[in-house]
């Protein structure tokens, strides 16, 4: 790569608004970067150039073919609301669920069964300490809605009973 088609492709560069650059090819490498006030953030979109093969000479520089940006994700479905006559078990801590004391062991609680204030629910295992999580009203078990070996987030619902009135 010669002077002139260094300096043309600068000049590509800044009438684009491309803030840094850069280009390898064989034992020749081009880095561009521009500052600007740091204190504002650029109000130019960003954009991404692939270059495929070996760079245009400088009359075509301006044919580089742009990479559209990554299609936005699909908004979140709504969470479903339980009904109101439902209570939900909340995580009190980060961990593991476990719904059982042990592999291989029945789980503490299953879908229908009745629970008393207080029964144990299930583990959350955080930092080696294996925590139980008991029920704090007796109801119905309607619903799990975790699965057992799946880590958990601090508030993430565990269950959802329906209160015995």
């Amino acid at each position: 790569m010669n002077q002139k088609e260094i300096k043309e492709l600068i000049r590509f560069l800044k009438e684009e608004g491309i803030t840094e650059f850069e280009l390898e090819r064989g034992d020749v490498k081009i880095h561009v970067k521009w500052g600007g006030d740091s204190a504002a953030p650029p109000t130019h979109e960003t954009r991404y150039y692939a270059v495929h093969g070996a760079p245009p000479v400088a009359p075509e520089l301006g044919a580089v073919p742009v990479v559209p940006p990554p299609a936005p994700a699909p908004p979140a479905p709504p969470k479903e609301e339980p009904p109101e006559d439902l209570h939900i078990v909340r995580s009190p801590i980060v961990g593991t669920f476990y719904e059982s004391p042990s592999p291989g062991s029945p789980p503490f609680v299953k879908v229908g069964d009745m629970i008393a204030a207080g029964q144990v629910l299930c583990i959350v295992e955080a930092m080696k300490l294996m925590n139980e999580i008991e029920a704090d009203v007796a109801g119905e078990l309607v619903k799990s809605l975790v699965t057992n070996g799946q880590p958990i987030e601090y508030g993430q619902e565990l269950f959802a009973i329906r209160v015995r009135k």
